[in-house]
């Protein structure tokens, strides 16, 4: 048995002493060691922080597929009892969901790529046409990205009112369209930017072939920023997905057969679309109880109504998240 001990320690102490035999080995041991240490530290460090960002969303996906009876079982805590989809049911019901996902959809989609249209035009003209007042114009498009967001939805709503266009179906297009969508200043700031980067002997090249600004544009300079176009487009759509105030406030606003998924995700917190959606589910019979009094029963819902709000992003990001990386890297977005 000491035999047995003793040869492995020995065998050890011996390769560590040749190991420290030399400086150099020294130094190329300590290094090795130092090295080790910092992958030890860097990997507890990404597993902290992978943790911190999964726990919600494991903990909304334990709490999503539990039965509505368990919400208030103790012993109930991350595997439920019994696996269920009435949360999906409930939730999708109070959400309207698949007339709000095809409104959000729709929506989003030709916001974004109004988007890209009016905040490359004004990005293209910021960075390659020369006019007076430009740098101020750029500077007061730029403003608008840290200046609160009431403060410049408030002229855009009475203007709006006055108009008779608040509740109208076209009215987020026709901000988009106008360059006064969502972050739509950051937007200007990366096709600038982009546009910036490209040689001049293209243009030059294109005006000496007869084509006027606006050719020059769409035929040649337009195509060259394909990465920037992406990430304009990708963030756009995310971003108009997810929004809840601009389009409760100018496009929801008086128009009432209208839903997007971000509005009644929002208007389930009240709990009178959510009662409604347990009646014609049954659900409210089999509690025995007025379930939307239950703050445990509340939260577990609007917990599965917000999966199935972010489901089709994260479907859509699973298909694109290649144009996606390549579009931020190449257009230099950090943070």
């Amino acid at each position: 048995m000491n035999n047995i001990l003793v040869n492995p320690l020995k065998k050890l102490y011996d390769k560590l002493k040749d190991l420290l035999s030399t400086p150099k080995k020294r130094k190329y041991f300590v290094s090795k060691c130092v090295k080790l240490f910092f992958n030890i530290v860097k990997y507890i460090f990404l597993i902290g922080i992978s943790f911190i960002v999964l726990y919600p969303l494991i903990l909304q996906l334990a709490v999503a597929f539990r039965m509505p009876t368990d919400v208030s079982n103790p012993e109930v805590m991350w595997i439920p009892e019994h696996f269920s989809i009435e949360n999906f049911k409930i939730a999708m019901k109070a959400l309207n969901y698949w007339e709000a996902l095809g409104t959000t959809f729709f929506n989003s989609l030709i916001v974004s790529l109004l988007q890209v249209a009016s905040t490359a035009c004004a990005g293209y003209a910021f960075a390659r046409l020369k006019f007076k007042g430009g740098k101020v114009l750029f500077f007061l498009s730029l403003f608008t990205i840290i200046v609160p967001q009431t403060m410049v939805s408030l002229p855009m709503y009475i203007n709006f009112a006055k108009a008779g266009l608040l509740g109208k179906k076209y009215v987020l297009f026709l901000m988009s369209g106008l360059g006064m969508g969502i972050k739509s200043g950051i937007f200007i700031y990366l096709f600038r930017q982009s546009f910036k980067g490209l040689p001049k002997e293209l243009e030059e090249a294109a005006y000496m072939d007869g084509c006027n600004v606006f050719q020059v544009f769409i035929k040649v300079m337009f195509p060259c920023v394909r990465s920037t176009i992406i990430t304009v487009l990708l963030l756009a759509f995310v971003w108009q997905w997810n929004d809840y105030y601009y389009t409760n406030l100018f496009f929801i606003n008086g128009a009432t057969d209208i839903y997007t998924l971000a509005t009644q995700l929002q208007t389930m917190s009240t709990g009178s679309s959510l009662q409604q959606a347990l009646l014609q589910a049954n659900i409210w019979q089999m509690m025995g109880q007025d379930v939307t009094s239950n703050p445990l029963f509340v939260s577990m819902i609007l917990n599965t109504a917000g999966i199935l709000v972010m489901l089709p992003v994260l479907i859509m990001y699973f298909f694109l998240q290649k144009l996606f990386v390549e579009g931020i890297e190449k257009s230099g977005i950090v943070g």
